[in-house]
Parts: C-alpha cells; structure tokens; sequence
C-alpha cells in the first residue's frame, strides 16, 4: 500500500483538528472526585513531574497563558489537588506541588497511559532508525507549521 502526500496532509489535518477539540474532553477515572478536564490531568501530570514548579514554568512548559495556570490552579487546589508553597526569597511568588489526592490522580493518570499508549510504544520500538528520523522530521515540522498558525 502506497501513502501519497495528500493522505498524508489529510491524516495530519485530520489529527490536529481531533487534537485541537479533545481539549475539552473529561477523563473520568472511576468516582466524580476524579473526573478531570485534559488540562487539568495535564497539569497534575506536570507539577507531578516538577514538584515546586511555578505557576510561569508551568504556562511555558504547557503551552499556555499564566491567567489559565492561575485559574486552573485555583480549581485544583480548591478541588484539593495542589497545595502551594512560599518561596523564601520572592514572596510574590509560590511553588506548586501535589497534595496526596494529586498524587493519586497523577498515578491513575500515568496508568491510563500505560494501558492506552502501550500499543503506540510497541509500534515505535519497530522502526528502524531512518524510519525514525522520517517521522521525527515530520514531526518538526508540523509542530512549526502548528506554531506559525496557532
């Protein structure tokens, strides 16, 4: 079976709109108390990742703007999720890191990945390296074009 460019550009303008409405999509693992909005699981994920983050590195490693971080913060920490913590030298600022329910989403999280991605993983450990150095360039560049239209 041959791919020709068209399916190609068809496929990935297919994935990034699938991408693009996911972002509201809840994942529900198993009691209302752990139903979340992707970017919310995605920023347990990430404090889970860098326990003492501040609220800038997470916008910046997210992709997205200080205000959400802040507003989603404030959800997740109402939900009991996060909890802050002061830093010594800039009272301003704050360090976030997982309260133990966070801990638990963050574990339920990474399961759902485990079970769901392995089919992905195995596809990958597959390839040959130059098939490798194919996809990884094609990721770059639809993650500029990605960049220059968003």
């Amino acid at each position: 079976m041959t791919t020709s460019q068209n399916d190609i550009l068809t496929s990935f303008v297919s994935l990034t709109e699938k991408i693009a409405n996911s972002k509201t999509n809840i994942l529900d693992f198993g009691s209302p108390e752990m139903t979340f909005y992707r970017g919310e699981i995605h920023m347990i994920k990430m404090i889970g990742e860098f326990p003492g983050i501040y609220c800038s590195e997470l916008a910046r490693k997210l992709g997205i703007t200080r205000a959400v971080v802040h507003r989603t913060v404030g959800i997740l920490q109402k939900r009991g999720f996060i909890v802050r913590g002061p830093d010594e030298e800039d009272k301003k600022k704050f360090h976030l890191f997982l309260s133990d329910s966070g801990k638990q989403a963050y574990q339920l999280h990474e399961e759902y990945h485990q079970k769901h991605d392995q089919a992905l993983l195995d596809y990958i450990n597959e390839l040959s390296p130059d098939q490798l150095e194919s996809i990884g360039g094609f990721l770059k560049h639809a993650t500029d074009l990605i960049d220059k239209h968003a």
